[in-house]
């Protein structure tokens, strides 16, 4: 029986960084992995073909609306759906094979089937023609992410009723589509069918869109959204679903009290968010339990049981690709006998939407909770020369700082590639930055990025160009 230094349990974006950060400290090492391709959630259903669908739509829509026009552009572009979603494929199926190449490099062996724990230092893999095999480790590691979360009365069946994994392959435009959730999935993949020729509606049971997003980016975002055709119905629950052949009837209850109604749509995306994918993981097995929401606890990635280790989705924190990615390097150089942390509070969001939304550190409501006096910088994308010439001016970018030491504590950005700008603020807030390092450093002009610049200097009451 083959003896390994490290077993991870799944192959997604913790699985998969975490096996070849331990291939590259020497450590013999195997990645369980049940899909018939690397690449967990996010590069088969999740963040990759949403991103390529996302762009590609975006293109749909500038050729087909006002601005190729206005560019002196003149096109009547035709939607070719099945191309669409080949170059889909075609993209997911490429970045799949290079963590393939990347498992051969790093000398990291890929056992294909279903894992679980089957006592200290064993994992038991069943293979998809049923045979089952055990491995010994001195080290597990669970990186099995998570699954779209259910909603009672909701049943998903991926023909009219769809979750974000049904949503990406849909056979066709939807005339109408109620999006159920107003997170960042829901509203990303809402926006492409929105812009290919959908009517959209997002139902969402909190009275304000995008939970844990700073209020007035939030605000200022849902505008953005409704301006395209979005339509909201917030502070709205849905108790009931019927799927017929060839639509949806939604019952859909005011939160607050009051007459229910029934809304029709040809198809519905059940978008409530994701849970922790850690059942039937053999966990009793070493006397690993979860919480109540099926999270395992961890003190820096260790579980209760000694060897077994636990990062990504299915432990606290954000559920984020990039997120997972950081645990995973810290908990490989941890079991390396190196030294491994994540801060949490520098881990970016991003929605990927048009305009884009991003942000990193705390947002104005958690430093009032928090008693912390800050000051506010804020610039206009409307006064940014590039996003002037590129008919991008919607939006804004927020930098909030320490009142005393002019730390930056929170960056907050809605606009045009809001998703690349975010990355200079996590490296300054890594190094304690304050507000005027980053209004003092020269940026390129013209750039979208001047409008961080431009925030900063706000901070303390000198900006520039608005």
């Amino acid at each position: 029986m083959a003896q390994y230094d490290v077993i991870i349990i799944g192959g997604g974006p913790g699985g998969y960084n975490a096996a070849i950060r331990a291939g590259q400290l020497g450590l013999k090492t195997a990645v369980v992995e049940k899909r018939v391709t690397l690449g967990g959630t996010c590069l088969n259903v999740g963040c990759m073909p949403s991103k390529a669908l996302l762009h590609a739509s975006e293109l749909y829509e500038a050729a087909a609306g006002a601005e190729f026009v206005t560019l002196g552009i003149d096109v009547k572009p035709k939607l070719n759906l099945v191309q669409m979603m080949k170059q889909k494929a075609d993209s997911v199926t490429a970045l799949t094979k290079g963590i393939e190449f990347l498992f051969k490099k790093n000398k990291v062996e890929w056992i294909k089937g279903a894992g679980k724990i089957a006592g200290a230092g064993k994992v038991e893999v069943t293979a998809e023609d049923g045979s089952v095999s055990v491995l010994e480790t001195k080290n597990i590691v669970i990186a099995t992410g998570s699954e779209p979360s259910p909603l009672p009365g909701v049943d998903v069946d991926q023909n009219r009723i769809v979750d974000s994994t049904g949503a990406l392959s849909l056979p066709e435009v939807p005339k109408s589509l109620v999006v159920i959730g107003a997170g960042i999935i829901g509203l990303e993949l809402g926006s492409v069918w929105r812009r290919l020729g959908a009517e959209v509606t997002v139902v969402e049971f909190l009275d304000r869109i995008t939970p844990g997003m700073d209020a007035e980016t939030a605000k200022t975002f849902q505008r953005s959204l409704t301006k395209q055709g979005v339509q909201f119905k917030l502070g709205s629950k849905v108790t009931g679903a019927k799927a017929g052949k060839s639509s949806v009837s939604l019952t859909v209850e005011p939160v607050a009290g009051g007459a229910a109604e029934t809304i029709e749509a040809e198809y519905v995306l059940l978008a409530i968010g994701r849970r922790p994918f850690t059942e039937n993981l053999g966990l009793e097995s070493v006397g690993v339990e979860t919480d109540k929401r099926g999270f395992i606890p961890t003190d820096h990635f260790k579980t209760t049981a000694p060897g077994v280790w636990a990062i990504g989705d299915v432990i606290l924190g954000p559920m984020l690709a990039h997120k997972a990615e950081e645990d995973a390097v810290a908990c490989i150089e941890l079991i390396a006998g190196k030294w491994g942390h994540v801060d949490y509070n520098l881990v970016p969001s991003v929605v990927y939407t048009s305009p884009e939304v991003a942000w990193v550190g705390k947002t104005e409501e958690q430093l009032k909770e928090a008693g912390v006096a800050y000051k506010v910088g804020k610039f206009p994308f409307s006064a940014n020369s590039r996003a002037k010439i590129n008919h991008e001016t919607e939006g804004f970018a927020k930098v909030l700082a320490d009142a005393k030491t002019d730390e930056i504590l929170g960056v907050h950005i809605v606009g045009p590639q809001a998703g690349e700008m975010i990355g200079e603020y996590c490296v300054a807030m890594a190094f304690k930055a304050a507000s005027e390092d980053i209004a003092r450093v020269c940026h390129p002009h013209p750039t979208r990025s001047e409008a961080g610049r431009q925030a900063a200097m706000g901070v303390e009451g000198w900006t520039m160009q608005s």
